[in-house]
């Protein structure tokens, strides 16, 4: 039988990135990915919650992450589950579910999207376009005639 893990997240950092370093000197960074979820109850009230998942990147991917992400960044996350144990301050046993990042994309913020938007909203005159330009179509011409159509073919 074959293994498989294989996570996404796509959703907003919650707090500034703590990034460390490991006794030799391997980048760490820790951060929470904010996801959002939708449902409908059984009364079909629709209905929102938030899980709060703890991501770890390394090396180099680390130091990006703590230098151009921060709270309220979007991102996508792609990596594996890891579930550990270990012992508190207190000496208390914990376990904890996280996701090894293998690769985090940066997404562009609402600002961000809604100011690409407007530029593309705006012609080269700097008018504002209000409907979508349309492509000329080709006519068949003697070189690229029209395919012949058979009408036996039920579709």
């Amino acid at each position: 039988m074959s293994n498989y893990n294989k996570m996404f997240l796509m959703g907003n950092i919650t707090a500034d990135i703590d990034l460390r370093y490991t006794p030799t000197g391997t980048p760490v960074a820790r951060f929470n990915v904010a996801v959002n979820n939708f449902y409908r109850d059984s009364s079909g009230e629709q209905k929102q919650s938030v899980d709060f998942i703890p991501v770890v990147a390394f090396a180099r991917q680390a130091e990006t992450c703590a230098q151009y992400l921060g709270k309220g960044s979007p991102v996508f996350v792609e990596g594996r589950l890891s579930i550990r144990d270990y012992t508190d301050k207190e000496g208390n046993k914990r376990r904890i579910a996280e996701v090894i990042a293998r690769r985090v994309v940066f997404l562009p913020s609402r600002r961000q999207r809604e100011e690409a938007f407007a530029e593309k909203s705006v012609s080269d005159e700097g008018e504002k376009v209000d409907e979508p330009v349309e492509e000329p179509t080709e006519e068949p011409t003697e070189e690229h005639p029209e395919p012949e159509m058979d009408d036996d073919i039920p579709f």
